[in-house]
Protein backbone atom coordinates (compact mmCIF):
# COMPACT_ATOMS: atom_id res chain seq x y z
CA UNK A 1 0.00 0.00 0.00
CA UNK A 2 1.02 3.74 -1.03
CA UNK A 3 0.54 6.04 1.77
CA UNK A 4 0.92 9.88 1.58
CA UNK A 5 1.28 12.35 4.17
CA UNK A 6 0.11 15.44 3.82
CA UNK A 7 0.39 18.98 5.99
CA UNK A 8 -2.39 21.24 6.37
CA UNK A 9 -1.46 23.90 3.93
CA UNK A 10 -0.48 20.67 1.69
CA UNK A 11 2.92 22.52 0.44
CA UNK A 12 4.66 19.29 2.40
CA UNK A 13 4.03 15.80 1.31
CA UNK A 14 5.62 12.42 2.38
CA UNK A 15 5.30 9.17 0.39
CA UNK A 16 5.63 5.53 1.72
CA UNK A 17 5.05 2.05 0.91
CA UNK A 18 4.15 -0.58 3.05
CA UNK A 19 2.38 -1.10 6.31
CA UNK A 20 3.05 0.46 9.54
CA UNK A 21 5.16 -0.94 11.70
CA UNK A 22 3.13 0.49 14.42
CA UNK A 23 -0.24 2.25 15.03
CA UNK A 24 -1.12 3.70 18.32
CA UNK A 25 -2.48 7.12 20.04
CA UNK A 26 -0.03 8.05 22.68
CA UNK A 27 -1.06 10.19 25.84
CA UNK A 28 2.17 11.05 27.13
CA UNK A 29 2.88 14.94 27.73
CA UNK A 30 4.91 15.22 24.89
CA UNK A 31 2.73 13.84 21.98
CA UNK A 32 -0.11 15.90 24.22
CA UNK A 33 2.05 19.10 23.57
CA UNK A 34 3.21 18.24 20.06
CA UNK A 35 -0.34 17.81 18.88
CA UNK A 36 -2.14 20.57 21.11
CA UNK A 37 -4.81 17.56 22.15
CA UNK A 38 -5.58 14.94 24.55
CA UNK A 39 -3.15 12.76 22.77
CA UNK A 40 -1.20 11.74 19.65
CA UNK A 41 -1.52 9.74 16.85
CA UNK A 42 1.56 7.90 15.40
CA UNK A 43 2.40 5.46 13.00
CA UNK A 44 5.85 4.28 12.60
CA UNK A 45 6.96 2.94 9.10
CA UNK A 46 10.43 1.38 8.09
CA UNK A 47 12.93 3.88 7.23
CA UNK A 48 13.51 2.28 3.62
CA UNK A 49 9.79 2.26 2.91
CA UNK A 50 10.08 6.38 2.80
CA UNK A 51 9.95 6.65 -1.17
CA UNK A 52 9.54 10.58 -1.46
CA UNK A 53 9.79 14.14 0.85
CA UNK A 54 8.44 16.81 -0.65
CA UNK A 55 8.52 20.58 0.50
CA UNK A 56 10.50 22.90 2.84
CA UNK A 57 10.31 21.41 6.72
CA UNK A 58 12.18 23.20 9.46
CA UNK A 59 13.60 20.62 12.59
CA UNK A 60 13.04 20.94 15.92
CA UNK A 61 15.24 18.68 17.73
CA UNK A 62 14.21 17.12 21.36
CA UNK A 63 16.83 16.34 23.71
CA UNK A 64 16.03 12.45 24.74
CA UNK A 65 17.12 10.03 25.35
CA UNK A 66 17.12 9.61 22.30
CA UNK A 67 17.38 12.52 20.26
CA UNK A 68 14.53 13.04 18.21
CA UNK A 69 14.10 15.41 15.26
CA UNK A 70 10.87 16.41 14.64
CA UNK A 71 10.45 18.06 11.21
CA UNK A 72 7.25 20.27 10.19
CA UNK A 73 6.02 22.23 7.67
CA UNK A 74 7.72 25.95 7.35
CA UNK A 75 4.65 27.52 5.90
CA UNK A 76 1.83 26.00 8.28
CA UNK A 77 3.67 24.36 11.13
CA UNK A 78 2.36 20.80 10.46
CA UNK A 79 4.86 18.00 12.95
CA UNK A 80 4.60 15.50 10.37
CA UNK A 81 7.49 13.11 11.24
CA UNK A 82 9.87 12.40 14.07
CA UNK A 83 13.29 10.93 13.26
CA UNK A 84 14.77 9.20 16.67
CA UNK A 85 18.87 8.94 16.77
CA UNK A 86 19.74 4.92 15.86
CA UNK A 87 16.07 3.48 15.19
CA UNK A 88 15.24 1.80 11.83
CA UNK A 89 12.00 3.47 11.84
CA UNK A 90 9.96 7.02 11.53
CA UNK A 91 7.39 8.06 13.15
CA UNK A 92 4.77 10.22 11.28
CA UNK A 93 1.71 12.35 12.76
CA UNK A 94 -0.93 9.52 11.58
CA UNK A 95 -3.16 12.34 10.81
CA UNK A 96 -1.29 13.42 7.94
CA UNK A 97 -2.69 10.47 5.87
CA UNK A 98 -5.79 12.71 4.42
CA UNK A 99 -5.55 11.02 1.26
CA UNK A 100 -4.90 7.52 1.99
CA UNK A 101 -6.21 7.15 5.77
CA UNK A 102 -4.67 4.59 8.01
CA UNK A 103 -6.84 1.70 9.98
CA UNK A 104 -7.80 2.11 13.11
CA UNK A 105 -5.38 2.18 15.67
CA UNK A 106 -4.81 -1.27 17.63
CA UNK A 107 -2.36 -0.04 20.95
CA UNK A 108 -3.09 3.02 23.92
CA UNK A 109 0.93 4.15 25.17
CA UNK A 110 0.80 5.60 28.18
CA UNK A 111 -2.35 4.83 28.91
CA UNK A 112 -2.08 5.66 32.62
CA UNK A 113 -1.63 9.09 31.86
CA UNK A 114 -5.07 9.10 29.29
CA UNK A 115 -7.12 12.13 30.03
CA UNK A 116 -10.09 10.64 32.36
CA UNK A 117 -12.76 11.84 29.86
CA UNK A 118 -11.36 10.06 26.69
CA UNK A 119 -12.57 6.67 25.83
CA UNK A 120 -11.19 4.30 23.51
CA UNK A 121 -12.33 0.75 22.49
CA UNK A 122 -11.85 -1.82 25.27
CA UNK A 123 -10.07 -4.29 22.55
CA UNK A 124 -7.24 -2.09 22.32
CA UNK A 125 -3.91 -3.49 23.67
CA UNK A 126 -2.86 -0.63 27.18
CA UNK A 127 0.58 0.22 27.34
CA UNK A 128 1.84 2.31 30.22
CA UNK A 129 5.68 1.59 30.83
CA UNK A 130 6.75 1.33 34.77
Amino acid sequence: MTYIARCCCKACEIEVDGEPTLNAVCNCASCKRRTGSAFGWSAYFRNEDIKRRQGAFSTYRVPGPPPTNRSFCTACGTTMIWESEGADQTGFAAGCFEATPLPEPAITAYDDRRCPWVGLPDSWMRYSPG
